[in-house]
């Protein structure tokens, strides 16, 4: 039997050092993970459980070493970054514990979730879920991946977003309330995860609007940076 449409092709991401590509399956996102970013949004920073929520696969947006237009969307006027690191599994399973999470990361990579805050903010005044506040089309901006092969698994080090050359966003990874591997070991209690997961892990306070004409620069460091011009 044939497919009555054509198939869609899947998203891949490069990897850092290799012609080979890294194809994605689910995009988890943890909510409010640096203390002072849950405090700009109104919550406890205190460790109470994590909690995710959801990018289609098809909302990343590679972006390569160059400048990299990124379309603001429909049905906003307060539209946000937020600089994220990603971590990029190549095995699963449930229940995962803790000690054994990390060997199943193949890399990390600079990501975005960008958000239609308006929408967003609404949907939780109306205890609604966030889909089109977090999901619209190229709202996970993401750079090449750096395996762990090269690169260790990286703890601290600074996390920034700058507009038009102004930092916005500064953060260090060690700021994490909670850690990569213990937001695996708590994801695989309620999903099975699989090879090609992405988990965008967090992000540091000062999030806030971008408009059309503006650059952002989104840099983790060890993972260099990802440069977007909205249009």
């Amino acid at each position: 039997m044939l497919s009555v449409i054509q198939n869609p092709p899947r998203t891949t991401l490069p990897i850092v050092g290799s012609q080979d590509f890294f194809p994605v399956r689910r995009v988890y996102c943890v909510g409010r993970n640096y203390a002072a970013h849950a405090r700009e949004m109104g919550a406890d920073p205190d460790r109470e459980p994590p909690f995710f929520f959801m990018k289609p696969a098809d909302a990343l947006q590679v972006v390569g070493a160059e400048p990299t237009p990124h379309s603001y969307p429909s049905k906003t006027s307060n539209y946000h970054f937020e600089v994220e690191m990603v971590a990029a599994l190549s095995g699963g399973g449930t229940d995962i514990p803790v000690e054994a999470a990390l060997e199943l990361v193949y890399g990390y990579a600079v990501g975005l979730d960008m958000t239609r805050r308006d929408l967003q903010d609404e949907a939780k005044k109306m205890s609604r879920p966030w889909d089109t506040g977090k999901a619209a089309d190229s709202s996970a901006p993401i750079g090449a991946l750096h395996p762990v092969s090269l690169i260790g698994h990286p703890t601290t080090g600074a996390i920034t977003l700058s507009v038009d050359g102004t930092v916005k966003q500064k953060g260090d990874l060690g700021d994490l309330i909670w850690s990569v591997a213990e937001q695996i070991a708590y994801l695989s209690s309620y999903f099975a995860l699989q090879p090609g997961d992405l988990i965008f892990t967090g992000t540091p306070s000062g999030v806030g609007p971008v408009e059309r004409g503006q650059r952002m620069v989104a840099a983790v460091e060890g993972l260099g940076a990802i440069t977007l011009d909205v249009v």
